[in-house]
C-alpha cells in the first residue's frame, strides 16, 4: 500500500465526485507538505525496508506487530550494527508510516520499549559531529572559487550560509520576491547603505523567522555583497535565487539548486583549500557537511549567546551550545564556587 492511497479518502459512506475527489488530491499534497522532503524521503526509505524485511522473514507488515518491529530492531543492531540514532529514526520512520495507513504505533510497548532501551544502553555512543568551518576556513574556500557565472554563485552560498548560519534546505529554497514560485522556502530583501544588509524571511523547520545578515567588513568577505554580485550577473530578479549553471560555468539556468550542491561543494573547497591536510582526503572529506556552516557561524561569532540561537532558529540554548565546537568550557569553574 502506497501511503498517499490511505489516509486522506473519503468516508465509505460517501459518494465520490470531481470536486470532492479534487479536495482529497488537495487534502494529500497538505499531508504530504506537513513534513520537509528530506524527511518523507527517508520515512519512505525506511518503510520500504520494513516491508522489504517482514516479507524476507514471511511476515506482513500490516497490521503493524510489536512484536515483529522489536526483532526488525534487534535485527538492525547486529550484526552490522546500525547506529543507535539511525535505529531511533527508523523507528520514528516507521510509527509515521502507520499513523499514514490509519494505524497506531505504540512505542511504549514492551516489545518496542525494552528492546530499544537495551540496544541504547549496549550500543549508544556520544554523538559524531561535524567539524566547524572556522572564519579562516571559510575565506580559504571561497578563495579557491573562479569569478566566473559559477564560481559567483558559490560564494555567495559559501558566505551567506555561513553568516546566517543557514541549513542547506534553507539556502537553495530560497526565492528572490515572496511568492514567486510554489516551491518556495523564503526571500530576501536586500536593505541598501553601509548599515543594511540582507534580510531572508525563512519558511523553516521550525516555523517562520527572520534572518538579519549585515554587510562585511570588505566587499572580498561580505555575504551581501556577493549576493548582490551574483543576482546581477546571473541576470536574476525573479524565482529561485540560487539556479543551475551551463557545463562551463559562464551562465545561469531557470532550475532551482538540489541542496545536495551545497555539501558537494562544502566539501570540494575544502580539498582546495588545503583544510586539514594533514588527514588522509577520505577523512577530510567524512568530517564536513552541510552543518559545518551553521556549526561555524555558532563556535566563531563572538557576541551573546542569544543572538546566535535566534540566527539559528534553535527553540533552546542547549541545542544551540550543540553546535558550539569551541567555547570556553571552564569560564564558569563551579568547583572554585564551591568552595574548592
Amino acid at each position: 500500500m502506497n501511503a498517499d492511497d490511505g489516509p486522506i479518502a473519503l468516508p465509505s459512506h460517501v459518494a465520490g465526485s470531481g470536486t470532492l475527489d479534487r479536495l482529497v488530491d488537495t487534502a494529500r499534497d497538505y499531508a504530504k507538505a506537513s513534513t520537509a522532503d528530506n524527511t518523507n524521503k527517508a520515512y519512505a526509505a525506511d518503510w520500504k525496508h520494513f516491508a522489504r524485511w517482514c516479507r524476507m522473514k514471511g511476515a506482513e507488515p500490516l497490521p503493524p506487530s510489536p512484536e515483529m518491529i522489536g526483532l526488525y530492531l534487534t535485527d538492525l543492531a547486529t550484526p552490522t550494527g546500525l547506529s543507535v540514532s539511525t535505529i531511533d529514526r527508523r523507528l520514528s520512520g516507521l510509527a509515521w508510516n502507520y499513523a499514514q495507513r490509519g494505524f497506531t504505533l505504540d512505542r511504549k510497548n514492551r516489545h518496542i520499549a525494552t528492546v530499544l532501551a537495551g540496544i541504547k544502553r549496549k550500543h549508544a555512543r556520544p554523538p559524531v559531529q561535524k567539524e566547524a568551518i572556522l572564519p579562516e576556513n571559510i575565506l580559504a574556500m571561497v578563495a579557491t572559487l573562479p569569478f566566473d557565472i559559477r564560481g559567483l554563485r558559490d560564494r555567495a552560498i559559501l558566505l551567506l550560509g555561513y553568516a546566517g548560519g543557514l541549513r542547506r534546505s534553507e539556502i537553495v529554497s530560497l526565492d528572490v520576491g515572496k511568492d514567486d514560485t510554489p516551491d518556495s522556502g523564503g526571500w530576501i530583501e536586500i536593505i541598501e547603505g553601509k548599515d543594511g544588509g540582507a534580510l531572508l524571511t525563512l519558511n523553516a523547520k521550525t516555523g517562520w523567522r527572520e534572518v538579519e545578515i549585515g554587510r562585511g567588513s570588505s566587499d572580498q568577505t561580505c555575504p551581501v555583497h556577493a549576493l548582490e554580485q551574483w543576482l546581477h550577473f546571473a541576470r536574476i530578479d525573479f524565482g529561485p535565487v540560487f539556479v543551475r549553471t551551463s557545463r562551463d560555468g559562464k551562465r545561469a539556468l531557470e532550475d532551482r539548486l538540489n541542496d545536495k550542491h551545497v555539501v558537494r561543494l562544502i566539501k570540494s573547497t575544502v580539498l582546495k583549500s588545503g583544510i586539514r591536510a594533514e588527514l588522509p582526503e577520505k577523512d577530510r572529506l567524512a568530517l564536513f557537511s552541510g552543518h559545518s556552516l551553521r556549526a561555524g557561524l555558532a563556535s566563531s561569532a563572538e557576541v551573546d549567546e542569544r543572538y546566535v540561537q535566534k540566527q539559528l532558529g534553535h527553540a533552546s540554548a542547549e541545542m544551540t551550545r550543540r553546535y558550539q565546537r569551541r567555547r570556553d568550557r571552564f569560564r564558569v569553574n563551579l568547583t572554585k564556587a564551591a568552595g574548592l
